[in-house]
């Protein structure tokens, strides 16, 4: 005989545990408490199980013929119901402590092997500043495209469009991550490239012009300033390595006998499987280096701040003292010196590749990096120097 809510209702507790028998092998067990619990009792492969579905009235009379049958179509399927609930109450453990900010973790702790401190800080401070206050605790299995479009549209709405596309791009790469790990099935930041406002092509001012480049040299001479950041201004374009590079450098990293200076990987924008970067020194650098010994050699950094010689000088320095010899942000940068090289480099004939290693454009596939981090150096070491030649020869205004 059927069950109904009211024959439900009516049952009291007794002094031994007994079921209420409703259909398909569906019953109400009433234990000595009070308490009501539904359990299914059903045969698989030949032999009798029980499963609860919850107790009542949360779970009502309708409510556990519906799971009922559904169990039932389960084994009809040839799916043990114990094992699937099993198997979806694991899912759901996973899912739940999959969140989006301990994949992220997970994520930045294996990449960061491969990365600089710089870039690791960077990627970091974006998740926290853009990210983890919107999906920090939400499984990451469940995240949605609109989800993610709605939080890179706030980031559009600062203005911050570069910080946006770059924020796609590393969410991307943690959906990623978390698809071979079985944590997720999609990766819902991929479909939003062409959702998103393109930030304006960045380009730093340089100057490339022969003549002007000239003027340039010798308007960096005249500098008034400190003679330690005269020497760091004077050697920016002899080495043209990146600003922070530059400014961070020890003299535990230059081998001035050898002609040499080895940038860690650690400092590096991408890391080379531990590889320094090599920067040949020419004539004009050793020269330079070997007069600012005497003022810094005792201490950790070549340029020191000027304030203490704990740490090195400030990350506006270069910036700052191209303002004061009269040189606008929209004329000259201290990144440019950078561009000032490649593009002369080019046209003078230099082997596209020697120079692209040189300006530590390493390939960011790990294996070929740690192959190519030296190579190309004779012919380096040849440029370089001939490079110097160059830049003296543009300064005494014997070539336009």
């Amino acid at each position: 005989m059927a069950l109904t809510a009211a024959m439900i209702n009516q049952s009291k507790p007794t002094e031994k545990r007994y079921s209420l028998k409703d259909e398909n092998g569906l019953y109400l067990e009433v234990s000595p408490t009070g308490k009501k619990l539904w359990r299914i009792r059903y045969w698989y492969h030949g032999k009798e199980n029980r499963i609860g579905l919850g107790p009542y009235p949360k779970v009502t009379l309708a409510e556990a013929r519906k799971k009922c049958a559904e169990l039932k179509d389960l084994i009809a399927d040839d799916i043990d119901p114990v094992t699937n609930k099993r198997e979806e109450k694991r899912e759901r453990q996973v899912t739940e402590s999959s969140t989006f900010k301990k994949v992220a973790q997970s994520w930045v702790a294996k990449e960061r092997l491969n990365w600089s401190a710089g870039h690791t800080e960077t990627v970091i401070q974006r998740l926290e500043a853009n990210i983890y206050p919107f999906l920090a605790d939400t499984p990451i299995k469940t995240i949605t495209a609109p989800q993610m479009l709605e939080i890179l549209r706030r980031i559009e709405k600062r203005g911050a469009l570069e910080v946006g596309r770059r924020v796609r791009g590393i969410c991307s790469q943690i959906f990623r991550y978390a698809i071979a790990c079985g944590l997720a099935d999609q990766d819902p930041a991929a479909p939003l490239v062409g959702a998103l406002a393109r930030p304006p092509k960045k380009h730093y001012a340089s100057i490339t012009d022969p003549q002007k480049i000239g003027q340039l040299l010798r308007d960096i001479d005249s500098y008034p300033g400190s003679i330690i950041v005269l020497h760091a201004f004077q050697l920016t374009p002899l080495v043209f390595v990146r600003p922070g590079e530059l400014r961070q450098a020890e003299w535990s990293e230059f081998n001035l006998k050898e002609a040499e200076w080895r940038i860690p990987a650690d400092r590096l924008k991408v890391k080379t499987n531990n590889n320094p970067h090599i920067v040949p020194l020419s004539r004009q650098a050793l020269e330079l280096l070997n007069s600012l010994y005497p003022l810094t050699g005792h201490g950790k950094y070549v340029f020191p701040a000027m304030t203490t010689s704990k740490r090195c000088m400030s990350e506006n320095t270069i910036n700052m003292a191209l303002r004061r010899i009269g040189y606008s942000k929209e004329e000259m940068t201290a990144h440019g010196f950078r561009s000032m090289a490649s593009t002369l480099l080019n046209e003078m004939g230099w082997n596209r590749d020697a120079i692209e290693r040189q300006l530590a454009h390493y390939e960011r596939d790990g294996v070929r990096a740690a192959y190519n981090y030296a190579e190309y150096l004779p012919e380096r070491r040849e440029m370089m120097q001939s490079w110097a030649d160059y830049l003296y020869t543009l300064k005494m205004g014997h070539l336009s």
